[in-house]
């Protein structure tokens, strides 16, 4: 076992009080599949009775911890079973959405996650029904976070699910239109979603997980870009040492964190996510990660490269510091969470089509993009399309989070507050996709091995 010693401690405290190294989340994951029933005000209750038993003292051990050990801690969050698998027998999922906004206020979490539908191969009534729902979910609730996932490797995208999804993000951004679209920043749509993720807003308890378990999101930028100045002009093998050692400490501080709450807690250890996820704060940004390494600014040539150096190196060195990394771990790109990335958009260096090449190679995918709110819903689900399919064709998650920000043109400012920070309206291609999403081709594309068959036989 590795001992941590004097020069670990006094590195890591550094790390805290001048480079921003934090534990940006602690998630409870909750199973709901002993709730079901076909009553649906018993549900809710069942729902609301087994969140707020299980959760009970999670803020409460978080701020002890955080006290104890002088580590931030600064989100405490519930993820559950995805809603549309205990809503099946009910005819209105958005009473569920309000049950689970109620015990999340109660617990005290700053969000709980999970209504949510798993539609990559095909979709039920119960999924269509939450899907359909959740506009009206995410406008009337607080805490509520939701995610779809459209596709995966092995059953290809659901064609059906995309434009569905398309048209879920734009109506979201309608009913929450007052708060910039704000409903939007709390829905994500995946592609090869992972069941231990404990970030939001995609984070949901999957239906491979045990009872309840407790998993930790880690984070820290500012400390890989400090590291990254002591090695200027270095090889490129060093600099990728100098992130694997630094992502390394960092998993460690994560991991130290993760056992503690699973033992005050008496809940099983979960996974440690080791995710370079930045804020708005100067020096805690993923940019600025790139731009240590030789870019005039996020978006030049060689950002992609860039990012893919970081991202394996985090990588590596998390899987080094801890048997128990899972999650997305890796390295974010949400636009309007990372000043670097804000200034490089208002800057004209980050465009969408950038984004998506850089989502080839980072964690997740398009996240916190704000773009124009007159936007078609065809369009949102073409963007959702040829991000699913960079996912299911490469192995890896991939995701979308951009808000259809309602008044807005390109070049205004759309402000979120908090982590979620602000965001330039970036501009989206104004060629007409919709023939191609209103197309029936089957219920999804196969992945390409089949598509080639097709082809094949078509020949």
């Amino acid at each position: 076992m590795h001992m941590i010693n004097t020069s670990e401690i006094l590195e890591t405290l550094n790390m805290i009080d001048h480079q921003k190294l934090d534990v940006r989340t602690i998630t409870m994951g909750i199973s709901l599949l002993s709730c079901v029933t076909d009553d649906e005000d018993r549900l809710c209750d069942n729902i609301y009775d087994l969140i707020t038993r299980r959760a009970e003292n999670l803020v409460k051990v978080g701020r002890e911890i955080e006290r104890d050990y002088g580590v931030p801690i600064v989100n405490k969050r519930i993820s559950v079973t995805p809603a549309a698998l205990v809503t099946g027998a009910i005819r209105h999922p958005v009473k569920v959405a309000r049950a689970l906004d109620r015990a999340a206020k109660t617990a005290g979490v700053d969000f709980i996650g999970g209504y949510s539908a798993l539609v990559h191969k095909g979709i039920t009534e119960a999924d269509r029904r939450l899907i359909e729902s959740i506009p009206e979910a995410l406008s009337e609730t607080d805490f509520l976070c939701s995610s779809v996932n459209v596709g995966s490797t092995r059953a290809g995208i659901n064609m059906d699910a995309v434009r569905l999804m398309g048209e879920t993000v734009k109506a979201t951004a309608q009913r929450t239109a007052d708060n910039g679209g704000l409903g939007c920043a709390k829905l994500v749509v995946f592609c090869n979603a992972v069941e231990d993720n404990p970030f939001m807003a995609g984070a949901f308890h999957g239906p491979g997980e045990g009872d309840c378990a407790v998993s930790v999101g880690v984070s820290g930028p500012g400390v890989v870009k400090v590291a990254l100045e002591g090695v200027k002009d270095a090889p490129f093998d060093e600099v990728a040492e100098t992130i694997k050692r630094t992502a390394f400490h960092i998993t460690r501080v994560g991991q130290l964190v993760a056992r503690e709450a699973s033992r005050r807690l008496d809940v099983p250890f979960g996974i440690v996510d080791l995710s370079l996820a930045p804020t708005p704060a100067v020096g805690d940004s993923v940019a600025a990660i790139l731009e240590e390494m030789g870019l005039e600014v996020c978006g030049a040539h060689g950002t992609t490269a860039a990012l893919a150096l970081l991202n394996d190196a985090v990588k590596k060195g998390g899987v080094m510091a801890s048997s128990h990394v899972g999650g997305l771990s890796g390295a974010f790109i949400p636009v309007s969470e990372d000043i670097g990335m804000i200034q490089a958009a208002q800057k004209g260096a980050l465009s969408l089509e950038k984004l998506e090449a850089m989502t080839c190679v980072c964690s997740v995918g398009l996240d916190m993009i704000a773009i124009p709110g007159d936007t078609p819903a065809q369009t949102i689900a073409a963007i959702i399309a040829d991000e699913a399919a960079i996912g299911m064709v490469n192995n890896k998650t991939t995701a979308v989070r951009v808000i259809p920000a309602p008044g807005k043109r390109v070049g205004d400012n759309v402000e979120f507050g908090g982590l979620l920070g602000h965001a330039p309206v970036i501009p989206v291609r104004e060629l007409d996709s919709a023939a191609f999403i209103r197309r029936q081709l089957g219920s999804y594309l196969s992945s390409c091995s089949c598509w080639v068959t097709v082809l094949v036989t078509g020949s």
